[in-house]
């Protein structure tokens, strides 16, 4: 015959077999779908196979379903199980049979599904008592069931278990051991000394061994007391029965129930119950394994998440904050309580690109996200970019301002170069030493400004040197303005010094840039001329210098401002007048490496009063002397 023909009568044959078996046959697929249903079970439960083929069973009572779950549990991790139980047919009556359950797996051992062999209860009476005892067990073991799966902590969770297995199975103690490699610690009891949790034993040698190698999932040994003198229970007196059965995690060995029998004897629904419980034992540990898992990895992020740096914040499905961190309400100003259930206080960027944001209070931000797929929660990190923007502006308006400050002269040098080179012998002596006075001051300007630059450089670097010794201010502040009137027609100069004034601790050579500075921005923010007076006296143990001009006067707001690098006051009045803005700072900067200071302030009438102040040298320093 050739191998096709072989294989059909093959199955030919395995068909003529279940549909002559006198027990009900039920097959079933992974979802629990019927594939074989032969006529014993049509007989028994009423239904013919075209009825139930491809569809889910209403055999088992709505009371019985979670056994009949943890028996496939059982037999889809361990062995074949038996067991006594009710099933329904088709008129809605219950009927009492005894079933054999088995995995239905492919020649390389994959699970398939499931096969069910039904055979009616012999001796109607006793099965009757036993089923219904049994019942009321069942129901029990239900209920127990949703009190270890309502506990997450594993300790309690255990603990449980140990009790559970005492009331069900009606032992006189009760315990779990973990299989912790080559040994058992047992670390639940029930009925047992309590001293004894924690105690060890070989693995090898104990009774859970012997049931790991018989490769099935409960024991049942009994013997005298010597016989089952195992460390961990030697002190049950009168143990003549010891009941076990293992509890699989993920398809693996975690541990074993025990139920110590002294008094009582232990039959089969016992071992069946023992066998049920350990089933759902395996899945309440699984979840509280889970459970702890989590939690230890939660407080690790929630650690990590609390110390960054970075302000981070997890926004739900719907946008709305769920964890803010401390870094978050310091960089926003808005505390957690504040925030969560809420939207953040900026923008979100589209995932995978960075989004420069500013917020309330002008603090810039950098804000990236991003979503977990598995929870559908997006993860915000935003960090304060604030000076970095502060700096890229300044910087911008550096290049700008300084090809601005310099295309000027530079323009004005070219063009009298150019004249002088190709019409020098058309020009005349006034015309040609006009030409070269011109560029002179304009090569002047530009030296001043890269003056101006390099100073600004070095205060911002902190590289300012000066030398502090004593000399007389009202001596550089007359050398100051000594020229200063034929500079302005519209201008006129007063200088109001003491003669008692007292000489200063300090740097003439940096003093002498600071006044012209300030004298300087006396005349350019005076454009229609003006009042530009110069006074100084003694306060207290510093010496006061001010500069008035009637001017177009520092906004409130910018008075503070004009001494940074690269500023100016943002008015139209005062914008108009050019400079790279580097001044006042490098003024300021002067002043504090001396020890001093200068501050801007509003003047009585309108204009400006800058104020420069200085330590005046100990010998000289007297009685105090009014505020001018």
């Amino acid at each position: 015959m050739s191998d096709d023909r072989v294989e059909n009568a093959d199955d030919g044959f395995a068909h003529a077999v279940i549909a002559s078996a006198p027990n009900a046959v039920v097959a079933l697929d992974r979802d629990l779908s019927v594939l074989v249903w032969n006529p014993a079970a049509e007989r028994v439960f009423g239904w013919t196979a075209a009825e139930m083929t491809g569809r889910r069973t209403p055999l088992v009572p709505d009371e019985l379903l979670a056994e009949h779950n943890a028996v496939l549990e059982r037999v889809r991790t361990g062995g074949p199980v038996s067991l006594r139980t009710k099933r329904r047919r088709r008129d809605g009556s219950l009927l009492d049979v005894g079933v054999d359950i088995s995995a239905l797996r492919s020649e390389a051992g994959a699970l398939l599904g499931y096969v069910s062999v039904y055979h009616p209860v012999e001796n109607e009476a006793a099965a009757q008592e036993k089923g219904a005892r049994r019942a009321r067990l069942v129901r029990r073991l239900t209920d127990v069931v949703g009190d270890i799966n309502a506990e997450l902590e594993l300790s309690p969770v255990l603990d449980r278990i140990a009790a559970s297995l005492t009331e069900l199975t009606g032992a006189d103690a009760g315990g779990f051991a973990l299989i912790e490699g080559e040994r058992l610690r047992l670390v639940s009891t029930h009925g047992l000394p309590e001293r004894l949790r924690g105690a060890t034993g070989d693995l090898r040698s104990s009774l859970v061994g012997k049931l790991l190698r018989t490769g099935k999932t409960v024991l049942l040994e009994t013997g005298d007391q010597a016989a089952l003198d195992e460390l961990i229970w030697s002190e049950l007196p009168g143990l003549h029965t010891i009941a076990l059965g293992v509890a699989a995690v993920g398809g693996r060995p975690y541990g074993a129930l025990y139920a110590l029998f002294a008094k009582r004897k232990a039959g089969h629904i016992e071992l069946e119950l023992l066998e049920l419980l350990a089933g759902h034992a395996g899945i309440a540990l699984g979840n509280a394994m889970a459970y702890q898992d989590a939690v230890r990895q939660r407080a690790h992020e929630r650690a990590v998440v609390d110390a960054s740096a970075d302000g981070i914040a997890v926004l739900d499905g719907n946008g709305l904050v769920r964890q803010w961190n401390p870094a978050a309400e310091e960089l926003t100003g808005v505390p957690a309580t504040e925030v969560i259930g809420h939207r953040p206080p900026f923008p979100l960027p589209a995932e995978g690109e960075k989004l420069t944001t500013q917020i309330a209070g002008g603090r810039w931000l950098d804000v990236v996200s991003a979503e977990i797929d598995e929870t559908a929660e997006i993860v915000v990190d935003f960090r304060d970019v604030t000076r970095a923007k502060e700096l890229e502006e300044a910087k911008d308006l550096f290049l700008a301002t300084t090809s601005h400050e310099l295309r000027t002269p530079i323009t004005v040098v070219q063009g009298f170069a150019s004249t002088l080179d190709a019409r020098w012998d058309k020009l005349s002596d006034v015309e040609r030493r006009s030409a070269v006075r011109i560029i002179a001051e304009r090569a002047r300007a530009l030296g001043q400004l890269m003056d101006h630059l390099l100073l600004g450089s070095r205060a911002g670097a902190e590289e300012l040197k000066v030398q502090i010794e004593s000399f007389d201010l009202a001596e550089r502040v007359r050398a100051a303005t000594l020229g200063m009137p034929v500079l302005s027609d519209r201008h006129h100069v007063e200088v109001d010094i003491p003669g008692d004034l007292p000489s200063v601790d300090g740097d003439a050579l940096a003093t002498d840039i600071l006044l012209g500075q300030l004298l300087e921005n006396a005349f350019k923010y005076s454009p229609d001329g003006g009042l530009i007076r110069v006074l100084a006296w003694q306060e207290r143990d510093h010496v006061v210098l001010a500069v008035d001009d009637e001017g177009v006067g520092i906004a409130p707001d910018d008075r503070e401002r004009v001494f940074e690098r690269f500023v100016q006051a943002d008015s139209g009045d005062r914008r108009r007048f050019g400079g790279v803005g580097l001044g006042l700072y490098i003024a300021r900067s002067l002043a504090r490496a001396q020890g001093g200071d200068v501050t801007a302030h509003p003047r009585l009438g309108g204009g400006t009063r800058m104020r420069f102040i200085l330590g005046a040298t100990q010998a000289y320093i007297g009685s105090d002397t009014p505020k001018r």
